[in-house]
């Protein structure tokens, strides 16, 4: 197990490889990562920014969590051995439980949700989720929980289906993507691999956005289906500023506008007032702002695009804790 140095002279066994976290060093700035703080990735991925959180604590704890059992075995051969680290598996909807069970909750002083796919669930064929090669369409972040996309084409309605390609990809085109599966279905050649559906999608969208391949937005919209994302989004979102201690900091990296909406707005609606009657002028504890953003949503550079280009749609948004 190799290790790697850190910035502060010390070391550790995780090893991000080729994985290049997106904009790294602005979440380890955004989250004011302490020697001796807690903090919390959710999203584990291949542990490029557990590892920039890890190389800067002495006596601090991190606990990294994921729901793909890849990542998961990933982190325990890294970081397993470290005293500071815990490793999880487990859906961000269920994070809030695990903190609340170990005794954490209200103690974080940094959590991270690095949302959608990471870069080894795109670049490997058998796990589904990428339209350039071909692999078995299976797009399940867990492969042991869900049904895979393949099943989910052959059983929607092509007004089902219609729905589902507008709701989680904004397909324009969806009715006709919709129809073209459903063609397929009865002719006895139902879509079964990644070649196959992207091949189908290019075929009936003629005139695709430039820059963009015809079938991105059909694939978000299946893997987001898949994955419950969003509802998986929403459920995490919810409990969030109750597993922050006073002056934690929360940072999420959003890659699309349906996720970069819901969390703009819950750390908008943590930061308001509530509404008071004229008789009550000091707002009680319960309606007191308990989210401070710092700042606007921040894009990747254009130096780190060049580095990354799947970091090119990112945006971070980073709030605090307020006592």
């Amino acid at each position: 197990m190799s290790a790697v140095q850190c910035r502060n002279g010390g070391s550790h066994g995780a090893s991000p490889e080729k994985h290049r976290p997106v904009m790294c060093a602005r979440v380890v700035e955004g989250l004011a990562v302490r020697p001796d703080g807690l903090y919390v990735d959710a999203t584990y991925g291949r542990g490029g920014h557990a590892c920039a959180i890890l190389c800067r604590l002495t006596s601090g704890r991190l606990v990294v969590s994921d729901r793909d059992p890849e990542a998961v075995a990933h982190a325990r051969a890294a970081l397993g051995r470290d005293g500071r680290c815990t490793v999880w598996h487990a859906r961000l909807s269920e994070l809030p439980e695990r903190l609340e069970a170990a005794g954490l909750a209200g103690k974080v002083d940094g959590l991270l949700a690095d949302l959608g796919v990471s870069s080894p669930q795109l670049d490997d064929p058998a796990r589904g989720f990428a339209f350039r090669g071909t692999g078995p369409l299976d797009m399940r972040m867990d492969p042991s929980a869900g049904e895979p996309a393949a099943d989910l084409l052959h059983r929607l309605s092509v007004r089902e289906l219609a729905a589902l390609l507008r709701r989680f990809g904004e397909e324009r085109s969806a009715r006709r993507v919709a129809e073209a599966v459903a063609a397929a279905r009865e002719a006895g050649t139902p879509v079964r691999t990644t070649g196959e559906l992207a091949a189908l999608v290019e075929e009936v969208l003629a005139w695709p956005e430039p820059g963009r391949h015809p079938a991105t937005r059909t694939f978000q919209a299946l893997r987001i289906a898949v994955n419950d994302e969003l509802g998986e989004l929403d459920a995490f979102l919810e409990r969030a500023v109750d597993l922050l201690a006073p002056g934690g900091r929360l940072a999420v990296i959003s890659f699309h506008s349906l996720e970069d909406r819901r969390v703009k707005r819950a750390i908008r609606n943590a930061s308001r007032v509530g509404d008071l009657p004229p008789s009550v002028p000091v707002a009680p504890a319960g309606l007191r702002p308990r989210l401070k953003p710092l700042g606007r949503g921040e894009r990747p550079t254009a130096q780190e695009v060049a580095e990354n280009p799947r970091a090119r749609s990112a945006v971070l948004r980073v709030a605090e804790r307020l006592p």
